[in-house]
Order: C-alpha cells, then structure tokens, then sequence
C-alpha cells in the first residue's frame, strides 16, 4: 500500500474526532494540513508527534476519499451514512458546508476553519504557516438575502487583513457550488 492510500484511525468521542496514532496523525497533517494538533494553537513545523482533531467536515472528506475510518468509543466502525447523519446534527448546514468544503479542495486549496475571521473557511493556495490565507470563505444558504450590514462589516474585516472575501452557496437542484467575490473600491 502506497504513503498516500494508507487509512488512519479515527475515534468519536463525544462530539470530537481524534486521531490517537502520532505517526497517522502527523502524516495527515503533514499531507493536506488536515486537522490540528491537540493542545497546539500555531504549530511552527509540520510533522509533530502529538495527536490531531479533525472537524466534521474533514473526517468525511478523509472518510470519502478512502483516508480515514472512524470508531465509536466501543471501537464499532462508522459508516458513511452514519457519519453524515451524526455531523449534520451537530453541525449547522452541514451539506452546504461540506460541499464547498469538498470543491475547494478539489481545485487544489488548503481549507482551515475560519472562525477567527467571523467566516466559514480560511482558504490557502499552499498552507498555514507557508502562507497566509488570500481567501475568506462564508458558506450561506442558497435562498438566504444578504444584509447590506453584514456585506459591508465582512468588506472591511477582510480588508483589515488582506484578504479576499467570497460568498459561497451550494445549488440544491444539483449541488452545483457558486462563488460570489466582492471588490471594493473608492468612488
């Protein structure tokens, strides 16, 4: 089996998903920035010898792409069904998320979680502490209207610190994912 199709091991607990293995837990890390390091608010290098926490919508990615296996705390594997419907009850718009999450990555973005930012994701073209994240991305839904308030607080966070914000929607006809990018400019 190849570095790359190698499957780690993942436990629920409670609403955390913790990948006990250091050795798996930094590879995964390592590979695709997936995760973040128990007890490491900024971590400086990129392989560290401690275990990761995925969010929800990592743990279904790695789930998907035949990554990560889950377990329950009697040590019972997780199917993806499961999984999903688990997520989706911890997890406001769970789907939209995840599907934005999963076409970001498809086009080749490092995806961390954007809660510093009042977002849903900080999008990076190579990864945290490679480079800064030009990308603010906020997941809304489809038929949602946007508050002008609210356009011009995110405008001015995201110009505060350099970055781009963009509003995502998934359709719900064919989960097809749209993004909407504001640039500002003086009159």
């Amino acid at each position: 089996m190849t570095e790359e199709r190698r499957c780690a091991k993942a436990v629920m607990m409670g609403s955390r998903i913790i990948v006990w293995d250091v050795e798996e837990a930094s590879r995964l890390y390592k590979e695709g920035f997936y995760g973040r390091y128990i007890g490491v608010p900024k971590p400086k290098e990129l392989e560290l010898k401690r275990p990761i926490e995925l969010s929800p919508v990592e743990a279904l990615y790695l789930m998907e792409k035949g990554r990560l296996k889950i377990y329950d705390e009697e040590g019972k594997e997780l199917d993806l069904r499961t999984f999903r419907e688990w997520a989706r009850g911890i997890y406001d718009m769970f789907d939209e998320v995840y599907e934005v999450y999963k076409d970001l990555r498809s086009r080749g973005y490092v995806v961390r979680p954007g809660l510093k930012f009042g977002t849903t994701f900080a999008v990076y073209k190579y990864g945290p502490g490679i480079d800064h994240a030009p990308f603010l991305v906020h997941v809304m839904p489809y038929e949602s209207k946007l508050d002008p308030i609210e356009i011009i607080r995110a405008g001015r966070l995201s110009h505060s610190v350099r970055k781009k914000f963009i509003i995502a929607v998934v359709s719900p006809q064919n989960k097809e994912v749209k993004y909407y990018m504001f640039r500002w400019f003086k009159a």
